[in-house]
């Protein structure tokens, strides 16, 4: 009976080194997805509407898609955001942090090692009590240069687990600030494009307010004629005045337009103007985005991914739960040497070790395990809800901004149109007021339906901008899975 308790212990010792993780495999969970996007176009539209249908030939967008719209002021300013943005800069910093994290996690992977080297004089009270008198001493020397080894076998994979789940976390961080990047570079190319609607309208509005100064010098001269009445000249005063006051207004939006963009790339806001011209004038170009399946949008969105990386680090941390129900193994280690002078610290016979290992198990603690265990499933549950909405909410970016090229390209189309007409219609009643044949009250409204359909126009371009914009950030802008640091890369 003996001799077979000592050949089983080896191999049982054996199946404990081994280890054996608890817990479920990570598999990534399935989302709904469409087979294609369906406000795609059925064949390309041309660089109008923005969007191409996906082929197996095609490019993906580029990480500079920027650079798409050929606007050189609007690259020179994206190009400041990466070194200059403070957002960004807490993004990066939020990934060292969790790459670190990475490395305090694996140093539980290998055993911890300390030395706690003393040199001192211990001498013993002669009046302690139970103590004789005749033992006390002067004051004996004791040098002592220990190592001390403590290291926790990894049975149950809680440790390994704990490692792979920061691994993950790092691969969010690094996801997130994919994400970050994305946002900024869109927000900037949204600003900037506001910036140059504003300024395309200031400019309307002043040359507005021009037309409108002499045709209120043209209403004045006829009253003091006597060929219009006075009610003729308080319109066109009125007129004058609100087209003034619309002129202030976009001084204001321009101002904040600015400051905004000043802050994005880093830099306090100022008076300064950032330099930019008219969004009319060098119109930038409404590039034709390359076209994509929505399963590509697991790989190419940033949010995605770091959502998809978030749920597999929950899922570790079902199995690290699971592995406290189990007895936990140690090995602690001591040695050195200890003398009472130089000259014996070191010698062979000073030497001392003691080695053995611990086997620890919880025999209750009133549920705590089981809690913690369904605690870790809630939040796993709760990770791929997350990762699931997140995919959902990608589609729906595409298919919105898809369907507002599409509407947006008709709506141009048709707006071009009413300007003209509107214009050739003020001319007309223009010319018949100064004929006498009808009253001002016509040309007062054709001025206001014209300029409303010139900044009609300019809004437009401006929407359809920002659609493109917002199409580009919606399919990843240009990022993919593959950047993320490897799990070879993380320390």
């Amino acid at each position: 009976m003996h001799s077979l308790v000592l050949w089983r212990a080896p191999a049982l010792a054996g199946l404990l080194l081994a280890g054996c993780a608890v817990g479920p495999d990570y598999q990534r969970p399935a989302a709904v997805l469409p087979a294609t996007f369906s406000e795609a176009p059925v064949a390309a539209l041309g660089s109008a509407a923005g969007w191409k249908p996906a082929e197996p030939r095609d490019q993906a967008v580029r990480s500079d898609w920027w650079t798409l719209f050929g606007d050189e002021r609007l690259d020179g300013l994206e190009a400041m955001i990466d070194g200059s943005n403070q957002t960004l800069k807490q993004a990066e910093a939020n990934f060292r942090s969790a790459r670190a994290m990475v490395r305090f996690n694996r140093a539980a992977e290998l055993p911890t090692v300390g030395a706690a080297p003393y040199a001192g004089l211990d001498r013993l009270s002669a009046h302690q009590p139970y103590f004789s008198a005749a033992a006390a001493n002067g004051g004996d020397t004791e040098l002592s240069l220990p190592l001390d080894l403590n290291y926790e076998i990894d049975l149950w994979g809680r440790i390994h687990r704990g490692a792979t789940a920061a691994r993950d976390q790092a691969q969010a961080a690094a996801a997130d600030q994919e994400t970050v990047r994305l946002a900024l570079h869109s927000e900037l190319a949204i600003d900037y494009f506001n910036l140059r609607s504003a300024i395309a309208l200031q400019r309307l509005l002043d040359d507005t307010v021009q037309a409108y100064e002499k045709a209120l010098h043209l209403t004045q001269d006829r009253y003091d004629g006597g060929a219009a009445p006075l009610s003729d000249v308080a319109q066109a005063k009125t007129q004058l005045e609100e087209a003034r006051v619309q002129a202030a207004d976009i001084a204001v939006q321009r101002a904040a337009y600015e400051h905004a963009i000043a802050v994005l790339i880093g830099q306090a806001p100022d008076t300064a103007p950032i330099g930019v011209g008219s969004l009319m004038t060098h119109a930038p170009a409404l590039p034709q985005i390359p076209g994509m399946l929505p399963s590509d949008l697991l790989e190419r969105r940033p949010d995605v991914a770091s959502a998809e990386r978030h749920m597999a680090a929950a899922n570790e941390q079902i199995g690290i739960a699971r592995a406290a129900f189990y007895p936990t193994l140690s090995l602690s280690a001591t040695a050195g040497f200890l003398g009472t002078s130089a000259a014996n610290w070191f010698v062979w016979p000073s030497r001392f070790w003691a080695v053995g290992p611990t086997l620890s198990q919880t025999l209750f603690d009133n549920g705590r395990r089981r809690a913690s265990s369904e605690i870790a499933q809630a939040s796993y549950d709760n990770t791929v809800a997350g990762y699931r909405q997140s995919v959902l909410g990608a589609v729906q970016d595409v298919q919105d901004n898809l369907a507002a090229l599409r509407e947006l390209t008709t709506e141009s189309d048709r707006q071009h149109a009413a300007t003209t007409a509107a214009h050739q219609t003020l001319d007309l009643f223009q010319t018949r007021y100064e004929g006498g044949v009808d009253t001002y009250l016509q040309v007062i409204t054709w001025q206001t339906a014209f300029l409303q359909n010139q900044r009609n126009d300019i809004d437009l371009l401006r929407r359809r901008l920002e659609a493109t914009v917002l199409l580009v950030k919606a399919l990843g802008g240009g990022w993919n899975a593959s950047r993320l640091p490897s799990v070879a890369a993380l320390p």
